[in-house]
């Protein structure tokens, strides 16, 4: 069976003005999503819209790895008459599109390699203290995402570094069933629910619109 995710992750977030709106979302999921998985080691994609913070747009291409994005495949790939008018590149507000490599969990296993797109995400995106980088990794590995993969429609949860662009350096993606799954008691019972957390969430300075929760409006 073919994987469907990979070690690295794009993700393309911004915000489009009211008039373009429409065609921007018909040239995305008529032409833009299906150009994008024809580059090798692209090899799942789905476009997501933001129910809590932003920006709004967001598209995920799950990657064999970081370099899938890097060579020419993707750099030098042909693109359309409409592409060269319509984008988030062209005409994205609040635009970014950081590029991924997977630390956590620290082997990719079949079970996350064979699954599929996720029917909502809840992203957090942030920095925190050089100095405490090693505790504070050991402790997120160890205790948070675990704990928060307990509850009830958490699928699971996955953290990444930034390898380019100006994002933050941590970013971490849980997969949720819908979008109410992290706004549920049982996730607010986790935030408390180890006596390192506080000290540990007290190091988190979050990048913009983070932490966000986003439904999926779009997978071919």
């Amino acid at each position: 069976m073919a994987a469907k995710k990979g070690t690295g992750l794009l993700m393309v977030w911004c915000d489009v003005p009211e008039d373009r709106e429409d065609e921007f979302n018909r040239w995305y999921n008529g032409e833009h999503i299906a150009e994008i998985l024809t580059v090798p080691g692209v090899i799942n994609a789905a476009r997501y819209e933001a129910v809590v913070n932003g920006p709004k747009h967001l598209a995920c291409y799950e990657l064999d790895s970081p370099a899938a994005v890097l060579g020419d495949g993707f750099t030098k790939r042909t693109k359309s008459k409409w592409s060269e008018t319509m984008g988030p590149t062209l005409i994205g507000l609040n635009f970014f599109n950081p590029l991924y490599e997977m630390i956590y969990p620290y082997e990719l296993t079949e079970e996350v390699a064979s699954s599929d797109m996720a029917p909502a995400l809840h992203v957090g995106r942030m920095n925190i203290p050089a100095e405490r980088a090693v505790e504070w990794n050991e402790w997120y590995d160890s205790v948070f995402v675990p704990n928060f993969e307990k509850v009830p429609g958490i699928i699971r949860g996955r953290r990444y570094k930034t390898v380019r662009g100006e994002d933050p350096m941590y970013s971490v993606v849980y997969e949720m069933e819908n979008e109410m799954a992290s706004r549920s008691p049982e996730w607010e019972a986790q935030i408390a629910a180890d006596p390192r957390n506080a000290e540990m969430m007290g190091l988190i300075t979050h990048g913009y619109g983070s932490p966000s929760i986003y439904k999926k409006t779009f997978e071919l």
